[in-house]
């Protein structure tokens, strides 16, 4: 019965002893997969860091490249309203040099419609007959309307009927 008495006495120890080494050994565990969550949450660490770096350095890049864009949109505005402003000045100077060519061709015309008006009918009547039909009613339209009976009395009738049927097509030009 001793013996019973010491076995039964050692068994709650053994158990004991069985508990203590199974405490022992979760918290061996523990500390271990403790000291691994430290370097893992270290290496998360880490990488943050990097990544905000990354995020400083392509937000920096980008704002660089907006004022870059920027700089040229302004630059292509500005040279958007010299071209804008020297097609202004051409179309001006461009109506102005119409307006001079068309005051040339009226002195021209006037000239011409001068020598045509002091000249003799049959004299007029012949040059205006060799000229194209066209060119003698413009001619023709620029001088008064007794002046102009005049030379047309004087020339080829199917002639004088052709430059007849232009000057009432051509918009008369009085002197």
């Amino acid at each position: 019965m001793k013996s019973l008495l010491i076995v039964l006495l050692s068994f709650p120890a053994l158990f004991a002893l069985e508990g203590g080494e199974k405490l022992f050994e979760c918290t061996k565990i523990f500390e271990e997969r403790k000291t691994e969550l430290l370097v893992e949450l270290e290496r998360i660490d880490e990488q943050k860091q990097s990544l905000d770096a990354l995020k400083t350095a392509t937000d920096e890049l980008l704002a660089k490249k907006e004022s870059v864009l920027a700089d040229k949109e302004s630059e292509l505005q500005k040279k958007d309203e010299e071209v804008s402003q020297k097609l202004a000045r051409i179309e001006e100077m461009l109506t102005e040099n119409k307006q001079v060519l068309e005051d040339i061709k009226n002195l021209k015309m006037d000239k011409v419609s001068q020598t045509y008006a002091k000249m003799k009918p049959a004299s007029a009547a012949q040059i205006l007959s060799d000229m194209n039909t066209t060119e003698a009613a413009k001619v023709m339209s620029t001088l008064k309307p007794k002046t102009v009976g005049k030379i047309l009395s004087k020339m080829d009738a199917s002639t004088a009927s052709k430059v007849t049927r232009l000057l009432t097509e051509v918009p008369e030009q009085t002197p």
